[in-house]
């Protein structure tokens, strides 16, 4: 079948597509995904005895003999799931938002999502779902209520944000950073920056292309082309042509991020009122967030949310999941930044955390590993370890295996366990403790015990 053809058969479905033999709504799609550990194709026949309509399948060795009318057989079922998500978005012409980066796209995607509800009702990435599977389910979760989507775009591999852009046919994006991650699958830094801009290279496709950028970083302005229309954001302010601009705020007594922004060229409709400086308190952590809170300003500002409602949304906004939030025990203060981590992050943590008022707490870092870094996972690690002894942070644990790798006179353990057996009859009290690792280092198990 063509995809027209499967996007036809979709919507004669609209108890919709499963991926899960678990979950099959009477009257769904079973479609068998492969994984690591598992074989969608086996669990076919499983999910149609559940409740499912029909079953496609890419193995013709699952499809019973003289009983096939249940059955679609197709060449990937990857692909399928694509195809059919691509038709789906191509059935509603609104504003599509793709957000990629090496650090800082769930963030931005949320701060984003909380700015264009205050005016439109909105789809966007749930969770962290932004791989060649939850891009496509995202996308199939578009209704016609939806006024305009935000696709967050992951990557671990050449190829990936292309694959996702020709799914989801952004009309406009952010690439937020690119950073030094996932550097075993690009093989290269400079792999990184080739996948990142692959989103630039399918807006320059179209004619309406849009880019929010960041225009303090180099390395993304010299991605971009005169081809493309951009929205620049940026905390310098002698950079006149930038759209939105923004500073930090000193909040004496807290890590939290205040700020203040503006529209620095002058907007003749509203009178000077672009030129007014908009005070925000956010409830992230670290100043490396004021880029994500500029970008989610940005669009803001060019989708016409009003500006006391995108300062309101910014001030709403609670980061979740280990990211960038603070955490007060009975015993310590905690900056929790342990759902991901690469050298790019786990510098930019640091160096806040050096700046970081302690209140009177002694300072104190747990640290995980930076996983998929492959041939420059030592030297990375070595890297954070030779910045971490130039600082006065005496009260330094490591968590993990690459980490024992270094040359370092600072307490390494193992795994997390170990981290936890000690802390069953030690445990640390009157800290500002900064935790960040991979997220597969599992150091988000450790605030309830501190």
């Amino acid at each position: 079948m063509s995809p027209t053809e499967l996007y036809s058969l979709y919507r004669q479905h609209p108890a919709g597509i499963t991926t899960d033999s678990r979950q099959c709504a009477e009257g769904s799609i079973f479609l068998a995904l492969k994984g690591g550990n598992f074989n969608g194709n086996d669990y076919a026949a499983q999910a149609l005895e559940k409740g499912c309509a029909l079953a496609i399948v890419d193995e013709a060795r699952v499809i019973p003999t003289g009983d096939s009318s249940r059955y679609i057989l197709v060449d990937d079922c990857l692909q399928t799931l694509k195809d059919i998500a691509r038709e789906h978005r191509r059935q509603f012409n609104i504003p599509v938002l793709a957000i990629t980066g090496t650090n800082g796209k769930t963030t931005t995607k949320e701060l984003v999502k909380a700015v264009l509800s205050k005016k439109f009702n909105v789809l966007a990435t749930e969770g962290n779902l932004n791989n060649d599977v939850g891009v496509p389910k995202t996308l199939l979760r578009l209704t016609g209520e939806h006024e305009i989507a935000v696709i967050e775009m992951g990557a671990s591999h050449p190829g990936d944000i292309k694959t996702l852009a020709e799914t989801a046919e952004p009309t406009c994006g952010i690439i937020t950073n690119v950073g030094r991650a996932h550097l075993q699958g690009f093989g290269s830094f400079k792999g990184v920056i080739k996948t990142k801009g692959e989103l630039y290279d399918f807006l320059r496709t179209r004619q309406d292309g849009l880019v929010f950028i960041n225009a303090d970083d180099d390395i993304l302005v010299d991605m971009l082309s005169d081809e493309l229309w951009c929205t620049p954001y940026s905390t310098d302010p002698e950079k006149q042509y930038t759209c939105i601009s923004a500073e930090a705020v000193p909040a004496t007594g807290s890590p939290l991020l205040k700020l203040r922004w503006r529209k620095p060229l002058a907007d003749l409709e509203e009178s000077g009122e672009s030129q007014k400086w908009h005070k925000v308190q956010t409830n992230l952590v670290g100043s490396y967030n004021i880029y994500n809170v500029l970008a989610a300003v940005a669009v803001g500002i060019n989708f016409g949310v009003d500006r006391k409602a995108i300062c309101s949304a910014i001030e709403d906004y609670q980061p979740t999941n280990s990211r960038s939030q603070l955490i007060d025990t009975a015993r310590n203060r905690l900056i929790v930044d342990a759902y991901n981590a690469n050298p790019t992050s786990m510098m930019a943590a640091l160096e806040n955390f050096c700046n970081t008022e302690s209140e009177g707490k002694k300072k104190m870092l747990i640290l995980g590993d930076m996983r998929e870094l492959g041939d420059a996972s030592q030297e990375e690690h070595q890297k954070i370890v030779d910045v971490i002894a130039q600082t006065d942070i005496a009260d330094v644990w490591l968590v993990g295996d690459e980490f024992g790798k270094t040359n370092s006179t600072f307490r390494h353990f193992p795994n997390v366990e170990a981290v936890k057996e000690l802390l069953k009859s030690s445990t640390p009290e009157g800290r500002l403790i900064l935790i960040k690792g991979s997220n597969g280092t599992r150091l988000y198990e450790l605030p309830a015990l501190l």
